[in-house]
Parts: structure tokens; sequence; C-alpha cells
């Protein structure tokens, strides 16, 4: 037993001196030399572009109002209903109030005394003027004033009519209460129900909004860009959206408007953009949706290129360390082109296959 424990605290004493001697060894040899990164110029695609946040918008949306005051009497349609033009979406049934039935009805009463009065009075003036009693001009005075009140009788009785049925003729056309669809399109919105009042649209208020409806085949990214980029995109210029809720989706479009003037959002200056979506890749779009779009400003397909880091540059030139045998590495000046920030393009100066270092990487002691 003391034989066997005597052979562990030998070998134990061993393992410490071992080791001790080649912390020694490493603090007093030299350091081993370290193998030098390098990197390759090999062939990438390039793309320079400019990022748009935004949504999936409908070309054409609008708001359905009513020009007639009332309450909702009926609704046709619910969100998500396909209409086509013309298509009854609701009804708008009058809902005056006594006073304003008590005031329709007595100008229609008034408008027919005033008219009666007149027809009389013109039956005169075409007795005298018969027997050459009155001019011709005075005749015509009282003919006109008789057409005049036969105009207005009409008027007041078709408002009556109007306010008690709901619909009425006018000039041969019929004016009645149902609200129809302005365009083919999608309900988006509903926002009235059954019995709400509706205020009509005039010149002097905006009126009730009751629906809002859009095409959805036609539809467009609306969104923004960062000062920094609107300079370099232009109308036309191809792009890549990117829906987050549509994932592996492949939308493409092309910008179709630039605004002139900037607006802030969240405390940094942006430019709105319009881009107008070309191909959805099978995906079925609904409005609203958040997306981002890349405008390809510029793009550069298999050419030679290194990463953009271990480029210097340097009054407007850029350089690379070249090796130059086991140690040793030399300057060399090359022509740049195509940037996206992470790989640059190399026009010339190197060829594919080509071997730089990397830049030596600094230590904080």
């Amino acid at each position: 037993m003391k034989r066997r424990t005597k052979k562990i605290f030998y070998l134990l004493m061993f393992i410490l001196l071992a080791a001790a001697a080649l912390k020694f060894a490493g603090f007093t040899g030299r350091h081993p030399v370290q193998k030098r990164k390098t990197v390759r110029v090999t062939r990438k695609t390039i793309v320079d572009k400019a990022l748009a946040v935004g949504a999936i918008q409908p070309l054409n949306e609008i708001e359905v109002k009513s020009k007639i005051s009332g309450v909702v009497g009926k609704l046709y349609v619910e969100i998500g209903d396909f209409v086509r033009a013309g298509q009854p979406l609701l009804e708008v049934r009058p809902d005056p109030t006594p006073i304003e039935l008590a005031q329709a009805k007595r100008d229609v009463e008034m408008a027919r005394i005033e008219k009666d009065n007149l027809f009389r009075e013109l039956k005169r003036s075409q007795a005298l003027r018969q027997k050459g009693l009155i001019s011709q001009q005075d005749f015509e005075k009282v003919q006109r004033q008789y057409d005049e009140a036969q105009l207005k009788y009409q008027m007041r009785s078709e408002h009556l009519q109007l306010l008690e049925k709901g619909k009425t003729s006018i000039a041969g056309k019929e004016i009645e209460t149902i609200v129809k669809a302005p365009m083919s399109g999608y309900i988006l919105e509903k926002n009235v129900n059954v019995g709400d009042p509706v205020v009509p649209l005039t010149s002097y208020q905006p009126g009730t909004s009751l629906l809002r409806m859009a095409n959805m085949n036609h539809l467009i990214f609306k969104g923004t860009v960062d000062e920094i980029d609107v300079g370099k995109i232009r109308e036309g210029l191809p792009c890549q959206i990117q829906i987050g809720a549509l994932p592996g989706k492949h939308i493409k479009g092309h910008v179709t408007h630039i605004s002139l003037k900037a607006k802030k959002k969240n405390n940094a200056t942006v430019f709105p953009v319009e881009i107008r979506i070309d191909d959805k890749d099978g995906a079925v779009l609904r409005a609203g949706y958040s997306a981002n779009a890349d405008i390809i400003i510029a793009q550069r397909d298999s050419v030679p290129a290194l990463p953009e880091r271990v480029v210097t540059f340097r009054h407007d030139s850029a350089f690379v360390q070249v090796p130059v045998g086991e140690n040793g590495a030399k300057e060399k000046y090359i022509k740049t082109g195509l940037s996206n920030a992470i790989f640059i393009e190399v026009v010339s100066g190197l060829q594919v296959g080509d071997v730089v270092l990397e830049k030596p990487i600094h230590s904080v002691e």
C-alpha cells in the first residue's frame, strides 16, 4: 500500500515539474510565428440599393359619401364584398324633423298659390294683349313670372316628395336615396350601421364617410426613402419588395413617383416614394401589409471583388497589401468600382485568384 502511494506521489510531482518547465519555456522562448491571414479576389454579384420602408396600398381608394341627409335604412354589402360600378351599397332614409317637413309642405302650398295667381294674371294679360291694351313687353314679363313660379312649384314638390318617400324624378332622371358604387372594387371598411345618421356631402361640409372601397387589382407600395439615398434613385428603377407576412415571396416592381418635398419622420428627413407592383409571385396581397423595398440603383454581375475591409482609401485612391515572401508585404494601388458596403468591385490592379493581406488587428492592452 505504501509503495503504491509513493508511485502516485512521484507521478504527480513529475506532472507539476513538466508543466512548470513548459510555462517557463513559454515566457523565455520566442513566440511561435502566426500564419498571416489572407483573402482572395473572387467573383461576386454586387448590388447598390436604397431601402424604402412603407406598406402595400391600393392605387385608387375612395370614400363613399351621400348627397342626401337622413339615417342609414339598409346595408346591401359587407366588408370584403366585391361590387361593380352602379351596384347598390346602402339606402339613406330621409329623416326630416317635424319642423322641416312642415316647412317643406308650407313651401309647396305657397308656391302653388303663387303659381295659380300668376296663371290668372297671365290669362288677363293675354286678353288685354289681344285688344292691344298692353304692350308686348308687359305681356312677356307676366309670362316669365308665371314660368318661374311654375318651376319653383315643381322644385318644392320634388323636395317634399324626396323627404316623404325617399325618391323623386327630375327631368326624367330618377333621384333616390340609394347610394351606389362609384367604381368596381372591394369593400375595405364599413363606417356606419343601420340607424346611424348621415350628413350629406356639400360645398360647405365633408359629409359622413359611409364606406371605403378600392380596386385591389392595382396595388402599389407607398413608403419613404432617407434623404441620403433619394439623390441616387430615379423613376423607372427596378425594385424588390419584401413583405413580412409573406416570407419567401419575390415581389417585383418599379419606381413610379418620387416626392419633390421631404417630410419629418422620427426626427429624420425622408422623401415619400411610390412603387408600382409588376409581379406578385403568386402572392395574395392585402391593403396595409408592412413592407420594405430595395430600389436597385446599380448592379454588377460576376465581377472581381474583395471584402471592402481589406481596402485602404487614401486621397481618393484605393490600396491593398499583397504578401511578399513569408513575412514581407507591399502596398499596391487598385482601381475600384461598385460597392455594397461589404464587397467592392476591383476594376484593375488585381485578377481573380490573387491574394491580399487582411489588415492587422491591433489589440488594446
